[in-house]
């Protein structure tokens, strides 16, 4: 499984890690059962994302697609972080192998999650805006 330079680049050099204790909102999805786990924190000002961290549990894919989202989303208004998509990521990263394209999938949801916690922390019924956030399709498999 080959991984692009961006990929190795953004997860040996991790962009925009930590918690963020005064965060405006918190997203987190994953499963421990796929082990992948990404929690993201934002900052906004103005309809504005000033600020963007994230804390990854998972593979070395999950925590570079965890930065590459957050340095897309950083600066940008909450409209324009709403339309990031995994390809969008995976793009920014030069590609990603077929069995890891899921962590682009979470880095997206995991934003989306974080715009949702800031918009009912504003007494916004987030739904309707962001829409629904759907379980990681990798962590939905039965134990048998």
């Amino acid at each position: 499984m080959a991984y692009s330079e961006k990929v190795m680049d953004h997860f040996a050099n991790p962009r925009n890690v930590g918690e963020m204790p005064d965060a405006d909102g918190i997203g987190e999805v994953g499963n421990p059962k796929c082990g992948d786990i990404m929690k993201m924190y934002i900052k906004v000002k103005d309809d504005t994302i000033t600020d963007v961290s994230f804390k990854t549990f998972g593979c070395g894919a999950a925590i570079a697609t965890s930065s590459m989202a957050t340095e897309l989303v950083k600066g940008k208004s909450i409209t324009d972080a709403l339309t990031l998509t995994n390809k969008a990521v995976m793009e920014a990263l030069d590609g990603l192998p077929p069995v890891k394209v899921h962590c682009s999938v979470l880095a997206e949801q995991a934003i989306k999650a974080a715009l949702s916690d800031y918009y009912k922390r504003q007494g916004i019924d987030p739904e309707p805006i962001v829409g629904t956030i759907p379980e990681c399709e990798e962590c939905s498999f039965e134990e048998g």
